[in-house]
């Protein structure tokens, strides 16, 4: 009998274990279809249409152009959204995209300012934002 509950209470434990960690993961990856679409939100012009035909929260953001996910996390670990001619600004939420390792943004038309929450980015190792229409002074944070 105690074999039985021993199994019992083992099988239960590593049940909730498999369930808390796909809820964290689902939790996760919306968060980062969330920032996604917060940034996609605001592209005031997308000539090529790359964002409106092919970011639909009908499908998962790891299928969506120009985003990649690790094979680990299922995490936006590289977002490419260069030489797209899209025009816009970035947002805040860009600094949620916390497993992200590569960001190109190159020649686009993006413009304002950086947002201070970039520097949330740790794990960020390649940066391209040249060729854009961003103004104001390099933050200071900016040199992680």
């Amino acid at each position: 009998m105690e074999k039985v509950f021993t199994s019992f209470l083992l099988t239960s434990l590593l049940l909730h274990y498999v369930m808390a960690n796909l809820a964290m993961t689902k939790t996760n990856i919306t968060t980062d279809q969330l920032a996604l679409l917060s940034l996609k939100s605001q592209i005031i012009s997308d000539p090529s249409h790359f964002l409106d035909e092919n970011w639909s929260p009908a499908v998962s953001v790891c299928h969506w152009v120009g985003v990649t996910c690790g094979s680990r996390h299922q995490r936006v670990n590289s977002l490419n959204l260069s030489n797209m001619a899209l025009m816009g600004k970035i947002r805040r939420d860009i600094g949620n995209f916390t497993f992200l390792v590569s960001l190109d943004l190159g020649s686009n038309n993006f413009h304002g300012n950086f947002p201070q929450e970039m520097a949330h980015l740790g794990r960020l190792k390649f940066l391209d934002l040249s060729s854009n229409s961003f103004r104001g002074e390099i933050p200071s944070w900016f040199g992680f």
